[in-house]
């Protein structure tokens, strides 16, 4: 792990394999960290150079001055790219809110995404669990982001996985952990408030993100967990037809975290993708 300087900010960073080898990025969801893609890494850097981010204000990291947005977060993670020394396309992937980061910098910069592999994103649909709904009630959600601790911090976490036995010590510490940064809060509610609000995921910022990426031929692939409690695996359809070239998979008995559910799986399934991609 490392931290750089990026835009004034500290962003905490995790890298493995050559650095000369193509690169993999990997982002992780509202109010997680790169933690979340922790096995994949082991799976990827024989072949890539692998690249684990801690989005600004989120995870370790410190948040930008402008108000958190997904084009704040996109350009974040440009930019940090930019720090490593690592201009070349990555094979981009993103999970939740990071599916979303993720098409937001092939809208952006298409340039710099090779493949897309998108796994429980953000951006098909309005459901959204009804804890992230309660956050858009003023003053609440700053009471409930405030009270992540030893007792609500289990419950938080089962709610991501089928398995249950992935709600370890570890990572309920670091939700603890995570919840007490100074920037966790606020940036939280800045993009939940960018993102919807009561009535779920709004349709404005996905009508417009969509569309602008209708041409889009990028390789790619989606990827959903039938039991995630977060985004309903129904989002699923919206996504098949918003990329109609893209390969897609259902994972069975999976949650919000396939990459962390069924990491040899998930691994096998993307690895094809990316070797048809020379970058």
């Amino acid at each position: 792990m490392k931290t750089l300087l990026v835009r004034g900010a500290g962003i905490r960073v995790h890298e493995t394999g050559d650095p000369a080898a193509p690169p993999v990025v990997l982002l992780h969801g509202i109010g997680r960290s790169l933690e979340d893609w922790a096995p994949q890494h082991s799976r990827f850097d024989t072949d890539y150079r692998v690249i684990s981010i801690d989005m600004p204000g989120f995870g370790l990291s410190q948040r930008m001055p402008a108000p958190t947005s997904l084009a704040v977060l996109a350009d974040g993670v440009s930019a940090t790219l930019d720090a490593l020394g690592e201009t070349r396309p990555a094979h981009l992937m993103g999970n939740s809110l990071g599916g979303a980061v993720a098409m937001t910098m092939l809208a952006g910069t298409p340039e710099r995404v090779a493949t897309l592999t998108l796994v429980n994103s953000a951006g098909f649909g309005k459901e959204v669990t009804w804890t992230l709904r309660l956050l858009a009630v003023p003053g609440l959600g700053r009471q409930m982001l405030r009270r992540i601790d030893a007792r609500t911090a289990p419950r938080v976490e089962r709610t991501l996985f089928r398995d249950r036995a992935l709600v370890t010590p570890e990572r309920v510490a670091m939700a603890i952990r995570i919840a007490q940064q100074p920037d966790f809060a606020p940036v939280y509610l800045e993009i939940a408030k960018e993102l919807g609000g009561f009535r779920g995921i709004a349709p404005g910022w996905r009508t417009a993100l969509l569309a602008s990426l209708a041409a889009s031929t990028t390789p790619t692939m989606l990827i959903w967990g039938d039991r995630d409690m977060i985004l309903p695996s129904t989002h699923l359809a919206a996504a098949r037809a918003a990329f109609p070239h893209a390969r897609a998979h259902l994972f069975p008995n999976t949650g919000h975290m396939p990459q962390l559910e069924q990491p040899d799986e998930f691994a096998g399934l993307v690895r094809p993708m990316l070797a048809e991609v020379a970058v």
